[in-house]
């Protein structure tokens, strides 16, 4: 996985009026907690941040005032409903060696069998637990020749070496549906226009 160096401050203005001028700085503000420690309120810088984050599960090396280095990986991130930009961001404090449970995506590959079928993602991501300087980014998953009535349970995804699932083996994580509802829509269509005729 992808370590990521960024440069962080410790502020003590607090509420709207704060994090708003923080922002107006190109900065996000942020709370690194975890291990048991009272929670750090930062300031980081919003490009390098919003950079790291396009890499799901990164794993960020805080350099903070200068001297305190920290391991941490983003909980949540809070984003502007319509510009996209960070409003804020929650940091887990983690050390190397150490196990975190996180969520990783979930890609398909391959081609369902030949009909109307339809991919339903019961999970967009799986629950795993892997060590902090391990985590893997993504998990990928055959789907080649599925079809309706065929399901991948989480036992059935090859992990990477030292990951291990933190859901129930038999839960579902992709289901193949028949195109019911299309079908459904065309033989309503057909009765209307069989009506309309007569």
């Amino acid at each position: 996985m992808s370590e990521v160096k960024i440069s962080a401050a410790t502020r003590t203005e607090f509420g709207k009026g704060a994090a708003r001028r923080i922002r107006r700085e190109d900065k996000v503000p942020g709370v690194l907690y975890g291990h048991g420690s009272d929670p750090l309120h930062l300031t980081l810088p919003g490009h390098d941040l919003l950079m790291a984050l396009r890499t799901p599960n990164v794993l960020i090396a805080l350099d903070i005032d200068g001297k305190a280095n920290e391991l941490a990986i983003p909980k949540s991130v809070q984003r502007d409903p319509l510009k996209g930009f960070l409003e804020h961001v929650d940091l887990l404090l983690v050390k190397r060696g150490e196990q975190v449970n996180v969520d990783v995506y979930v890609h398909t590959e391959g081609e369902l069998a030949p009909g109307a079928f339809l991919l339903e993602h019961v999970l967009n991501a799986l629950p795993v637990e892997a060590e902090a300087t391990h985590i893997p980014e993504s998990v990928t998953v055959s789907i080649e020749g599925l079809a309706a009535g065929d399901s991948i349970l989480a036992k059935d995804i090859t992990l990477p070496k030292g990951t291990t699932l933190a859901v129930e083996e038999d839960t579902v994580v992709l289901q193949v549906l028949a195109a019911q509802a299309e079908e459904a829509a065309e033989g309503e269509e057909a009765a209307e226009d069989g009506a309309a005729e007569a």
